[in-house]
């Protein structure tokens, strides 16, 4: 594949709220990020709150930032919090430090970018993200 297309970002999206709305979770928001940080699309369902895009974000950039999903972050915040801390100093407090933030790769294993969902439980962010990766036929690292 190479890279994170807008036609890939969105049909991650949509089947990440497909997946939410078959788990009858509450609003989400969902965005996509290149292998670069940026975001290719990004999209909220009605009722989501104010700062969900900044969560999401925060969730995808920092599965990129340490190159596994954000669910290693969540548990090195509870084993190494200085570490953490030292890591979303160094970004500029740009990383959500839990599940949620999930790298997409090719079948060869590159990194093509980043998926952050929230809303609901981290888990079950974290299950959004992985249905949406699926759907595209990439593969999902979790951390």
């Amino acid at each position: 594949m190479g890279k994170m297309t807008l036609a890939t970002a969105q049909t991650i999206i949509s089947a990440a709220f497909e997946k939410a709305d078959s788990l009858s979770l509450k609003p989400l928001t969902v965005v996509v990020m290149d292998a670069g940080g940026h975001v290719v699309a990004l999209a909220r369902q009605d009722g989501s709150s104010i700062l969900r895009p900044q969560i999401a974000s925060g969730k995808a950039y920092g599965a990129l930032a340490i190159g596994t999903g954000t669910r290693w972050l969540h548990a090195n915040a509870e084993t190494r919090p200085h570490f953490v801390q030292a890591l979303n100093g160094a970004s500029g407090g740009a990383i959500i430090p839990v599940p949620g933030g999930v790298l997409v790769r090719d079948l060869d294993g590159e990194v093509l970018g980043a998926v952050g969902v929230t809303g609901d439980s981290s888990d079950n962010d974290e299950a959004c993200a992985t249905a949406g990766i699926a759907a595209v036929g990439l593969e999902a690292d979790c951390g």
